[in-house]
């Protein structure tokens, strides 16, 4: 539907008058640098190799700088694209930081660290520009969250300066085959958020036609029947009818009358990227491209309106000179120092990222208690978590809890009963069938400045997810801590009674190796207050495992630690003392190995983290004992243990007196049936028959 509720001053005018709510000599102005960078890049500076990826938005740059101009609020925020540079630069990106990140120097968008064409924007001033991912359709989700970020503050904490801020997100057409953009669609409709969705479409997703990534090539005639969504659709390359559209989008969702999706048809002037020729377009379809040009057609609906001819000329010339100033003082900027890329992987002392996470908002944690002092009955795992996730509602009103069935269900595990009864449906919800809309959402919620706690309910399902998760790793580091997104995403998993391959994996290795990431696996009560409250204060995202089979095991009780016990991150435990043999483990397998080293001098070391892990505390017991004996539940081959393995023979191998051993499950998934499972994973007596073994070697 196509709402007629508010008129805007373009509905106004007469047909070719240019609304003058817009600054159109600026637009104009911003077009011609647009131009000038493609240009500049494609005709010098790819060719001398100073740019090595290039996408032009020639086609595209005049209806985003419209759109760009509209973004007016200060907590307004957009996500794009590879093409979206123009709509940047409407929000005040420098031009020498556009070109200087398109040569990978230092500064700019990521100090040479990711693609220049990748951009982000924290913008002081005004309207930012979110993190932008290299993956098609990536940015959808994120935006919603930021959109249902706006309504939390608005209605929930009630800030009356976030009433009309929106979340735009831009996408090609190409993108809206993408899961993202229909997990972004459902999020946003079901919660009337105020997003804008704005698909520019082209014609093709590099080679590939619109008509094969949606039927019939439009996605504004197929979701006209969707619900709670408004549709407004036309042409982008014309001046008038584009700038009334965006006018139109722009009022309807800072409105707050739901979400709505603004398709613009707009010509690709150039290749997908500089490297493509467009041989797979007919040469007719290309002359109609260029027929359909926005830069002429823009100088003729301003000139004489708005502009004199000698004013349009001379518009062009200041912007092809500032493009060339630029371009000098960029190519004089360094290349960063090598040695300076291992930074902002995580968060450093004394540096608080520009945007991102409750630590830009000025949080200050409370000050930690680091010694547990026990206090009542002993607890199990469920009931320590769901009581530290309620200590911390309580005293933080940005920490947020969803994910599917964690509201009247409380959880399949039972971990959040009674938290959406007692904190309402604001700050503990359900959410649709979508594990990339879930972890997607909280990327833009923590990037908005709340503390996000989404639930995967087992460890296989986060797999539709794991590109938000590996996005939300890296983008400290690839927007040199411009940008951060700290959440703490829970993720039960490992065997319960029985197994099976999609609800006992354990997998956590592949966490480890998503740079940006911490990694906690608690084995007992204590520990999962301790690892649990540090990640809810933390600036850093925090994948906390919880084991199944240690929710409501008597091993893993224990006595409550205190309310304001922290455990730091990378701090084992020790379960049993010894001297002939260090055994290395965590999570359900560590009451195992606890229980295998009962009548021998062994030393248990429960990691209790994996990112980081205690590295110094396994080294110095192996040095003293000589012997390394490692045990995890997930595979043998790439698991955690292979690390620690490799570690443990690099630095400590001269003092070995046996091989570094490894016990794991076979190279399976985890067997259903309960004997087929036992045979699988370690147990006591295969644990404790491997330590007689190294002790005797």
């Amino acid at each position: 539907m196509i709402s007629q509720s508010r008129r805007s001053v373009a509905d106004t005018l007469p047909r070719n008058t240019p609304d003058p709510s817009y600054d159109w000599r600026r637009i104009t102005h911003l077009l011609h640098v647009s131009r000038t960078l493609d240009e500049l890049e494609e005709k010098v500076l790819v060719p001398e190799r100073k740019v090595l990826y290039q996408f032009s938005a020639r086609g595209h740059d005049m209806a985003q700088i419209l759109l760009g101009a509209r973004l007016t609020d200060r907590h307004d925020a957009a996500c794009g694209y590879y093409r979206s540079r123009p709509m940047l630069l409407s929000l005040g990106v420098d031009i020498e930081d556009a070109l200087g990140s398109s040569m990978g120097r230092a500064g700019g968008y990521s100090d040479g660290r990711d693609i220049g064409v990748v951009f982000n924007y924290p913008n002081p001033e005004g309207a930012s520009a979110l993190p932008m991912c290299g993956g098609v359709g990536a940015q959808y989700t994120p935006t919603a969250g930021w959109a249902q970020a706006m309504d939390y503050y608005a209605r929930v904490l009630k800030q009356p300066d976030y009433e009309r801020s929106i979340a735009v997100v831009l996408g090609g057409d190409g993108s809206v085959a993408a899961n993202g953009f229909w997990a972004a669609l459902t999020i946003a409709t079901t919660q009337a958020l105020p997003m804008l969705f704005y698909i520019e479409d082209n014609g093709y997703g590099i080679s590939v036609p619109s008509i094969m990534q949606t039927p019939g090539g439009n996605i504004a005639a197929n979701l006209a029947s969707f619900k709670g969504l408004t549709i407004l659709a036309g042409d982008g390359a014309e001046p008038a009818e584009a700038a009334r559209l965006v006018d139109q989008a722009v009022s309807h969702v800072r409105d707050r009358k739901g979400p709505c999706l603004l398709r613009l048809t707009v010509p690709r002037l150039q290749g997908h990227s500089f490297q493509d020729t467009q041989t797979y377009k007919p040469a007719e379809f290309v002359a109609s491209e260029w027929a359909r040009d926005p830069l002429p057609r823009l100088k003729e609906y301003l000139v004489p309106a708005v502009l004199e001819e000698a004013e349009w000329d001379a518009i062009a010339a200041q912007a092809r000179d500032e493009v060339e100033a630029a371009r000098v003082q960029a190519e004089a900027r360094p290349v960063a120092d090598p040695v300076g890329v291992i930074r902002h992987v995580f968060a450093e002392p004394g540096e608080v990222q520009a945007k991102g996470g409750q630590w830009s908002h000025g949080y200050v944690p409370p000050v930690p208690v680091t010694e547990a002092r026990p206090e009542g009955q002993r607890l199990n795992m469920v009931t320590a978590i769901r009581r530290t996730l309620d200590n911390e509602m309580a005293l933080n009103p940005r920490v947020v809890l969803f994910g599917e069935d964690i509201g009247p269900k409380g959880g399949v595990h039972a971990v959040t009963l009674g938290l959406q009864e007692k904190y309402g449906t604001t700050r503990v919800f359900d959410t649709s069938l979508s594990e990339e809309g879930i972890v997607g959402r909280a990327v833009g919620m923590a990037l908005a400045g709340l503390m996000p706690v989404p639930e995967i309910q087992f460890r296989k399902y986060a797999e539709p997810a794991m590109e938000q998760i590996n996005d939300c790793g890296t983008m400290r580091w690839r927007t040199n801590n411009r940008f951060a997104a700290p959440m703490v995403l829970r993720v039960p998993g490992g065997f319960f009674k029985c197994g099976d391959p999609w609800h006992s994996q354990t997998n956590e290795v592949q966490f480890c190796h998503a740079p940006g990431w911490k990694v906690a696996v608690p084995s007992n009560a204590e520990d999962a207050v301790g690892l649990l409250r540090g990640a809810l204060r933390g600036n850093d995202p925090v994948l906390f495992f919880e084991h199944r089979a240690m929710l409501d095991d008597a091993w893993a009780r224990r006595a409550w630690p205190g309310d304001d016990y922290v455990l730091e991150f990378g701090k084992a435990r020790s379960l049993a003392e010894g001297d002939d043999l260090t055994v290395v483990t965590w999570g359900a397998m560590a009451p195992r190995c606890q229980t295998a080293a009962e009548g021998r001098s062994v030393h248990v070391i429960d990691l209790r983290t994996l990112m980081p892990w205690d590295e110094a505390a396994v080294l110095a017991s192996v040095r003293r004992t000589r012997r390394c004996l490692i045990v995890h539940e997930d595979i043998q081959t790439a698991g955690f243990g292979a690390e620690i393995a490799a570690i443990v023979a690099d630095k400590v191998f001269l003092d070995l007196d046996a091989p570094v051993a490894r016990l794991t499950m076979p190279d399976i998934p985890s067997p259903h049936n309960p004997v087929l499972l036992d045979w699988a994973v370690p147990s006591v007596e295969r644990i404790r028959a491997r330590i007689d073994d190294l002790i005797a070697f």
